[in-house]
């Protein structure tokens, strides 16, 4: 399984990812992005999605820690991941390219836009890839 995290880019873009060279993903509170967190294994693939006016793909970042406690939190259910950049896309994917595509007319990411931690299949990775010229 790889992954959809979103992002507000004023607050940790996909630049400030690239020139930390990693980061630990945290403030998520929803309970289904948090059961969504619990699935991730190290390895596995996300793709960073800018949130705001934004509203694009725009790197593919890899998992290099799976959920542990927020340590800057005094709350067990409150999980971080570490991640680190791969690689930005050639070509950033809009909502609007992804919400024309009636193939992803089902995927979590399109039905409820408020997850900040969506699953990707693979089909549908592999269709993101190719609308991002990979």
């Amino acid at each position: 399984m790889n992954w959809l995290l979103k992002s507000e880019p004023d607050v940790y873009s996909w630049d400030d990812l690239v020139k930390d060279k990693k980061a630990v993903w945290d403030g998520i509170n929803n309970n289904a992005a948090l059961k969504h967190m619990r699935d991730m294994k190290k390895g596995e693939l996300c793709i960073i999605y800018h949130t705001g006016d934004e509203r694009q793909a725009v790197g593919i970042a890899e998992i290099t820690k799976t959920v542990y406690p927020d340590p800057k939190l005094d709350d067990p259910k409150r999980l971080v991941f570490d991640i680190k950049p791969k690689k930005k896309l050639k070509n950033p994917i809009g909502i609007a390219d992804i919400k024309a595509d009636p193939f992803f007319n089902d995927w979590l990411f399109v039905r409820i836009g408020r997850l900040s931690v969506v699953p990707v299949t693979d089909e549908q990775w592999e269709k993101l890839m190719k609308m991002a010229g990979e």
